[in-house]
């Protein structure tokens, strides 16, 4: 029989059930509670719960209707069959299960299908896939026939994380094409979709193995179902980043993506001097979610901006209710106008300062003090600060119950909001950050500036990398990541000692599954998607010392980073990567760890091998005894030089002398070769001392340097046949080539042209 009879036959099967004769149907039935009935399988049955009369989601949805509109008024049922499938021909087919005619049986006026994980089982996606959507359109109309006024909500999967056994030999893949599958669903049959994958996506925790939600999982899972239902999803609301005194990229457009209860007309005003420059109306879908769309601007301000949310009731604006929106019930709770005030908004460019501890320290923590805060006074009205520091320390200490439990729930970073550049604002603020944002303030006087500070001590590459690109293009470095040899030792054991009570069973919050900022995928999870999608002029970027052993690593994860942020602040993977926001780049300064003179020269070709790329030097900064040096006054400087340059488009020089060419004249002894090095940036050129010259034996002696114009020539007694040349090769150098401006030369290493 094929899938179109498959459908007709259930129809008709139906139709005879649920059929009464025309008397009774005539006959005033009493009124009864709204019925909803959970459609789906082991998660929505409860599958690993403890307790699940009591934890389940169905259950507690029941609470939260209880709460909101009174005991009675609803009456919720799980109809969930662990194992179950969409597909007829699955290995489980949840129209096969008494858990079906039992849900046909409760002729349910709101329907909520979460089905679909089990179906990526091999045994069932690979043979049957193309019958995943005309199966799960007779599974809507069959609870239709049951009652034909049934409100049917269907729901994209909950994720499977990368412990699943069969994750990369087909469910990753398949999870995907089946959510793709869902979605045509809802759109064809003109169903509300629920997203339950993106509320959890980012809390592994959560799911002990990998599939099955515990009691906070499931307490997600049922606000999400709520706010689906109800249309209440905690009224107006917007990004974090949007504050008092903040500063919006120019010239790109201006986009707020909000949230508000369901069906809510909102209005976006920007005034300026009282009077309305631009004013902007749209809806909210039933999820809550809004966009506005307030078009580009030149730099200025300051501007006052209002949002305001009012619930729809007359029919005449119902009409205009845009039908492409889910349609969704008026909110229970969202009755009230509710405004959001912005003042002082200005337009000019906004900057995300990232990386580890050394552009986290604090212009407090420097010794430039107060040349820092003179400084910040002159510029204090055009530079605009967005703090995001960590609300915990990953020092050598077990961290309390408290931040283990705000830690798990993405909490971690303390959004403290903008400010002008005051006295005590710029203390607490990341030197590399204020220094590079006060140059631009110098340098580009009518444009007010904004630095957004993100940086967490001892962070990894990959805890900044999204969990959608690690899961695609490098799982393995997220299984298993406390115990891989994928990062340093030394992280390894200060997460461990930071989580100490969370692996002890003990424990009232044991919790093998803890998270740590040094996880991969966390810190983007945590400081990068709070920022929501908003437009950026670029990144200064320092990090590095904590994947400093493995330089093959971070050339893949570096690419990944980029790609992630990238695709975040371009409006999310939807939108594709794009390689038009710049990064600019710190190489790790001087210090004595054996490894470091690889990473730089790895550094300085991994940045020039990238597009909008560039990196600052700061081999000559560095403290022996420091991995936090207390100069970080000219690195801000040094980024801000690249920045002018490359995306202001000033005509300076911006960055040492960089090698250009390498050749050699050979001699026979007791003549010496002699190995001629070209620069760019060379200007003003001097060196006394850094560069080593290793002939077909691989060992490097030192070399002899003279200096002329932009020509370095180099010689050695002890080589007689140069093959290759390196320079500051040392962890900790005094190698001292720069250029007139003052800026030095990179570390690097090259090979010898005949």
């Amino acid at each position: 029989m094929n899938i179109r009879l498959n459908h007709l036959f259930l129809l008709l099967l139906l139709t005879l059930f649920t059929a009464t004769p025309a008397t009774a149907r005539k006959k005033k039935q009493p009124e009864r509670p709204t019925r909803i009935a959970c459609v789906g399988n082991s998660v929505t049955y409860g599958y690993g719960l403890r307790n699940r009369d009591r934890d389940a989601y169905p259950v507690r949805l029941q609470e939260m209707l209880d709460a909101s509109a009174g005991s009675g008024k609803y009456e919720v049922r799980n109809f969930g069959h662990s194992g179950s499938t969409l597909l007829y021909k699955g290995h489980r087919p949840y129209v096969g299960l008494p858990e079906f005619r039992q849900a046909m049986d409760f002729q349910a006026d709101w329907v909520v299908i979460h089905l679909g994980l089990n179906d990526t089982d091999p045994r069932n996606w690979p043979d049957w896939k193309e019958e995943f959507i005309p199966n799960y359109r007779a599974l809507i109309d069959s609870f239709l026939v049951a009652n034909p006024k049934a409100r049917v909500l269907v729901c994209l999967m909950t994720p499977i994380f990368d412990r699943h056994p069969r994750f990369q030999s087909g469910t990753r893949d398949w999870h995907a094409q089946i959510q793709e599958a869902i979605r045509q669903v809802a759109s064809g049959a003109q169903v509300q979709l629920v997203d339950l994958y993106s509320p959890l996506h980012s809390r592994p925790d959560l799911f002990p193995d990998a599939l099955h939600p515990n009691p906070e999982g499931a307490q997600i899972l049922a606000t999400t179902v709520f706010g689906a239902l109800t249309g209440s999803h905690g009224g107006l609301q917007l990004p974090v980043v949007f504050g008092n005194g903040m500063v919006c990229q120019r010239e790109k457009p201006l986009v707020l993506n909000g949230k508000a209860d369901a069906r809510q007309q909102i209005v976006v005003s920007l005034k300026q001097n009282g009077h309305v420059v631009k004013e902007t109306g749209t809806f909210s879908r039933a999820d809550g979610s809004w966009k506005a769309e307030m078009g580009s601007w030149k730099a200025g301000g300051p501007y006052t901006m209002t949002v305001t949310a009012k619930p729809l009731r007359a029919k005449d604006e119902l009409q205009n209710y845009p039908p492409q929106y889910p349609v969704a019930l008026k909110s229970l709770t969202g009755h009230a106008t509710e405004t959001i005030t912005i003042d002082s908004l200005f337009f000019g460019d906004v900057w995300l300062a990232s990386g580890q501890s050394n552009m986290e320290l604090r212009v407090d923590q420097c010794n430039t003090i107060e040349a820092d805060l003179a400084d910040a006074r002159r510029v204090r009205q055009r530079l605009h600060l967005f703090n995001m520091p960590a609300r915990a320390r990953t020092d050598a200490i077990e961290w309390p119950d408290s931040v283990l439990t705000f830690t798990n729930r993405l909490e971690h970073m303390d959004i403290q909001g903008w400010s002008t550049a005051t006295d005590q604002a710029v203390l607490r603020f990341s030197a590399v950050g204020f220094n590079f944002g006060r140059v631009l303030c110098d340098s580009l006087s009518d444009v007010p500036i904004g630095i957004i500070c993100n940086a967490v001590g001892g962070s990894t590459t990959e805890s900044w990398v999204s969990r959608t690109t690690l899961e695609r293009e490098f799982p393995d470095i997220i299984s298993n990541w406390r115990n891989a040899d994928f990062g340093q030792a030394w992280a390894r054991g200060r997460m461990t000692k930071n989580i100490a009570r969370a692996l002890d069973k003990q424990s009232p919050v044991y919790n093998p599954l803890q998270r740590h900022p040094y996880e991969p995928c966390y810190l983007f999870e945590a400081a990068i998607q709070p920022l929501a999608h908003f437009p950026l002029k670029g990144v200064i970027w320092y990090q590095g010392e904590s994947n400093a052993n493995n330089i093959e690593l971070h050339e893949r994860l570096f690419g990944l980073l980029q790609q992630s942020f990238r695709q975040e602040f371009a409006g999310g993977p939807a939108a594709g990567a794009t390689s038009e926001l710049p990064f600019y780049a710190v190489q790790l300064s001087s210090l004595p760890r054996p490894s470091w003179p690889a990473f730089r020269d790895s550094q300085r070709r991994l940045f020039a091998s990238l597009p909008q790329t560039w990196m600052a030097v700061t081999t000559d900064l560095g403290e022996a005894n420091d991995v936090h040096y207390r100069t970080k006054r000219p690195v801000g400087e040094r980024l801000a030089l690249q920045a002018l340059n490359h995306t202001y488009g000033h005509n300076l020089v911006s960055e040492g002398p960089v090698p250009a060419a390498v050749s050699c004249r050979f001699a026979e002894p007791p003549a010496q070769s002699t190995v001629t090095i070209r620069f760019k940036n060379a200007d003003g050129l001097t060196a006394t001392k850094g560069f080593e010259l290793a002939g077909p034996d691989g060992i490097f002696h030192p070399a002899t340097i003279v200096v002329e114009g932009d020509v370095i020539r180099l010689s050695s007694a002890e080589v007689s046949k140069p093959e290759a040349v390196r320079y500051g090769w040392s962890g900790f150098t005094d190698a001292d080539l720069r250029n007139a401006q003052g800026l030095p030369a990179s570390t690097f290493r090259c090979s010898i042209e005949e």
